[in-house]
């Protein structure tokens, strides 16, 4: 049982994400008129960091974020009952709400310092929820989700400082008019690809989409969804910045995005269909459709570069602009805004199987929700979403995309992308169709375990019903109507891109095609998945078998053994090199260039000037003894006695030095306690 002041927590936890949602929302629909100007107003913060902070709220921002704030709201909403039995809930709901307002400052920046200061807070309290189960496995995922967002961002950091050194201005909006001010082509690439490393690091841009399938799996499922359809978001956010402020109409930094995302379009899938492990498959499933939106990104750059050039056909370079870009725009936001939507259902159901068997493995929770109807509508509203069945949201956005591809032609380098793409989509298809039949088809092959499940009718509570069953019904009411809903956000966020007017309408019951041949290609392969992943046993039941080669993770295969062995290895040889080059440097230089002159006779004292004195005052003596102090000679060793007074001289020489630094030691004493009064009084 809960404790009066856990429920009161929960509740102000819950009451804090509901005001920040009914906040945004009302700030937001009262600068919609504001939205739609090219220079929006920007509030700005000075005095912070040097630069200052500065804010604005467009089109762009007000979908994004409306589109944070309800979906932190759903998954606080599902949070408590999911995190019973937890440690550490407190800890839970103070970074939960801190990432909010992180995301919330990254989707709002006007800067790309403001972008940046945000961005690092968010990494920062985004780790806590990766490592918050705190055993081995979760450690180990928090500390690639903390690397990859610490290199990640140190990289930005140094794109952003060329920005600013050749620009003079981080201003979002300014970037667009100030990139015509860029002296040197390759200053340009190198700021561009170092701020894409930074943002596609946290979007999970292949090759840095390692902590994906690392850190869902051991985050609690509420922080899962916000991982994978919020905080991946802030990645593409960033990238939209580049692509559309830096390389405007660019083709070549379009073919760099484009390479990109078919690169982690088709590798997630892969991973997603291999996958044994239900989030894992949800997180390898969301670097897929990264990728699709990386494509977005990169076509908008080609279809751009034949905007500016004029195009045949169209009435002007405007027109050009509006019926060919806005295609992979409204394709990029829409997708954006669907997979958001979708993996908020999809973990969150994928959490209520978790919080009521403990398990992910397929076959541990193989016929959980045969006889749930109420989670099976659920989540099969999120899987026809992501498959792109048509009626459903990812249908649009998938289709704008590859109408895209379409419409640009290239001859077979993009009849190779745009077969990837209807592949791509027909893995995502097969892959969740695997999770849907294993969970709410497929009986387990242990009968007690079985009708344990069948028998479980209280397996969430109200308000864990109101988070699932509200994000799907506003997922399934937003993919209703895309000519009503969809692409009039799409139109809303378009300027945040740099364009104007709204395209050409596309008629989606004539664009079927694309979309049967995904569905048929997840079909065979799904048929293929039966043959492969599924190992029949002796007593005539079956088991899925993680068929993927360990030695393919590049985490291990690459990262850690160059991060942590060989580099530190062969960059401690170098040192170690260097270190020794300069000792036997100055033993070659000692023995040849700056050798010492021997000395014959060592002298017992004094040096050659005290020794070629007192040989002087002894020839004198010895000749005053000869001639006029027969008598009374003297003996007196004036090699001796001048040896000595040199001795003494060096000693008082040394004292009066000694006295004269104490003394200055003093005065700089003094002058630093006047400098602090000064200061201070």
């Amino acid at each position: 049982m809960k404790s009066k002041n856990e429920t009161y927590r929960d509740y102000a936890a819950i009451g804090a994400a509901v005001l920040i949602f009914a906040v945004m929302a009302i700030y937001s629909l009262a600068s919609l008129g504001n939205a739609a100007s090219e220079t929006p107003d920007v509030l700005r913060v000075p005095g912070i960091c040097g630069f200052g902070l500065s804010f604005t709220l467009d089109g762009f921002r007000i979908i994004y974020g409306n589109i944070a704030a309800f979906m932190w709201m759903m998954a606080t909403i599902f949070s408590p009952e999911y995190l019973k039995g937890h440690k550490h809930q407190n800890r839970y709901y103070v970074f939960l709400l801190a990432t909010l307002l992180a995301t919330l400052g990254v989707f709002l920046s006007a800067d790309l310092f403001t972008t940046f200061i945000f961005f690092e807070v968010m990494s920062f309290t985004s780790y806590v929820w990766v490592v918050q189960e705190e055993d081995k496995t979760a450690v180990r995922a928090a500390e690639t989700y903390l690397a990859v967002a610490v290199i990640g961002g140190l990289v930005m950091l140094m794109g952003i400082f060329l920005v600013w050194h050749e620009l003079g201005t981080l201003e979002i909006a300014r970037l667009s008019s100030a990139s015509s001010g860029w002296k040197n082509p390759a200053v340009r690439y190198a700021a561009g690809i170092c701020l894409f490393i930074g943002f596609g690091a946290k979007a999970g841009a292949f090759p840095l989409h390692i902590w994906l399938p690392k850190a869902h799996p051991v985050a609690p499922a509420p922080e899962s969804a916000l991982l994978s359809g919020i905080l991946t978001k802030t990645g593409i956010f960033g990238i939209l910045i580049v692509s559309s402020g830096l390389f405007p109409h660019d083709a070549r930094w379009g073919t760099i995005v484009l390479a990109v995302g078919v690169l982690t379009m088709f590798g997630g899938a892969l991973l997603a269909v291999f996958s044994v492990n239900l989030k894992r498959t949800l997180a390898c499933s969301s670097m897929s459709q990264i990728g699709f939106i990386l494509v977005g990104i990169g076509m908008q750059g080609l279809l751009g570069s034949l905007s500016a050039q004029g195009v045949q056909g169209t009435q002007g370079v405007e027109g050009a602009e509006n019926a060919l870009a806005a295609l992979a725009a409204h394709g990029t936001l829409l997708h954006m805004v669907n997979h958001s939507l979708i993996k908020l259902v999809l973990f969150m159901a994928a959490g209520v199987v978790f919080m009521n068997t403990h398990a992910l493995n397929l076959n541990e929770i193989r016929g959980f929700g045969r006889k749930k109807p109420l989670l099976k509508a659920v989540f099969l509203v999120g899987a026809l979403a992501i498959a792109g069945v048509p009626l459903f949201g990812g249908y649009i956005s998938k289709t704008l995309l590859h109408e895209s591809i379409v419409v640009f032609g290239g001859g077979s380098r993009m009849t190779a992308v745009e077969w990837i793409l209807l592949h791509s989509g027909g893995l995502t298809a097969a892959d969740i169709a695997k999770i849907f039949f294993a969970v709410f088809l497929y009986t387990n092959e242990d009968e007690k375990r079985q009708e344990e499940f069948d028998n479980m009718t209280a397996y969430m509570d109200k308000r864990t019903t109101f988070a699932l069953a509200g994000s799907a019904a506003v997922l399934l009411v937003w993919g209703l109507f895309p000519h009503a809903i969809m692409e009039r956000a799409a139109r809303l966020g378009q300027g945040f891109l740099h364009l104007t007017g709204s395209g050409e309408e596309v008629s989606y019951l004539k664009t079927l095609s694309g979309a049967m041949i995904s569905l048929g290609i997840g079909l065979l392969v799904y048929a293929l998945i039966q043959k492969v992943l599924r190992k029949k046993k002796e007593n005539g039941t079956w088991k899925y078998v993680d068929r993927w080669p360990k030695w393919l993770d590049m985490e291990e295969l690459l990262y850690r053994p160059v991060l942590l062995k060989i580099l530190p290895a062969v960059f401690g040889t170098l040192s170690r090199i260097l270190d020794s080059f300069v000792d036997i440097l100055v033993v070659l230089l000692r023995k040849s260039v700056y050798a010492e002159s021997p000395i014959p006779h060592p002298r017992k004292e004094g040096n050659v000037l005290t020794a070629a004195v007192g040989h002087l005052m002894n020839g004198w003596q010895s000749a005053a003894n000869h001639l006029w102090k027969r008598k009374n000679p003297s003996q007196k060793d004036y090699v001796h006695a001048a040896a000595i007074l040199n001795e003494k001289f060096k000693e008082s020489n040394m004292i009066i030095r000694r006295s004269l630094s104490f003394g200055l030691l003093l005065v700089c004493i003094g002058l630093c306690m006047t400098l602090v009064y000064i200061i201070f009084w």
